[in-house]
């Protein structure tokens, strides 16, 4: 099984739709849209591999979505919050950049913001020094490190 991030979904959209979308490149065993984002199973990785191919910057009513391969949580990282993103920005463009001071574990994009996972605290430290107040494709983006709490009840 292979899962995929679909990031950018409109509103409208439904997870069957979704579903029934995927299904046109292979066996679709689970699809679950959480607000604008969402996950698609798919059985095969070579079918997985067209849908991405084939649906990143599909239009889905009017709007583009970004079709990945999931990458998973990382474990240890440090999560950057990037706003303010040019439309055409893709996420490899994103993480290309980001990539330039460091590993980056994780890059998707939401609307016009984005979370980038970098591996080491000290790299995205770097990024930010770097790129924060950045024109990248038109736009100048800020970033930010995001910063977790828990509460203990």
């Amino acid at each position: 099984m292979v899962k995929l991030f679909i990031g950018n979904i409109p509103p409208e959209a439904t997870p069957a739709e979704l579903k029934e979308l995927f299904e046109q490149y292979g066996k679709v065993s689970e699809c679950d849209i959480i607000t604008n984002y969402g996950f698609v199973h798919m059985e095969e990785k070579k079918e997985a591999d067209e849908a991405v191919e084939n649906l990143n910057q599909y239009k889905l009513h009017g709007v583009s979505i970004n079709v990945e391969h999931s990458r998973g949580k990382p474990k240890a990282s440090t999560k950057l919050h990037v706003s303010s993103l040019s439309p055409d920005c893709t996420n490899d463009e994103l993480r290309e950049k980001f990539e330039e001071y460091g590993t980056v574990l994780e890059c998707d994009i939401v609307k016009d913001y984005a979370f980038v996972h970098m591996e080491k605290a000290e790299e995205a430290l770097e990024a930010i020094r770097n790129l924060n107040n950045y024109e990248f494709k038109g736009k100048i983006f800020s970033c930010s490190v995001v910063v977790s709490s828990c509460v203990a009840i």
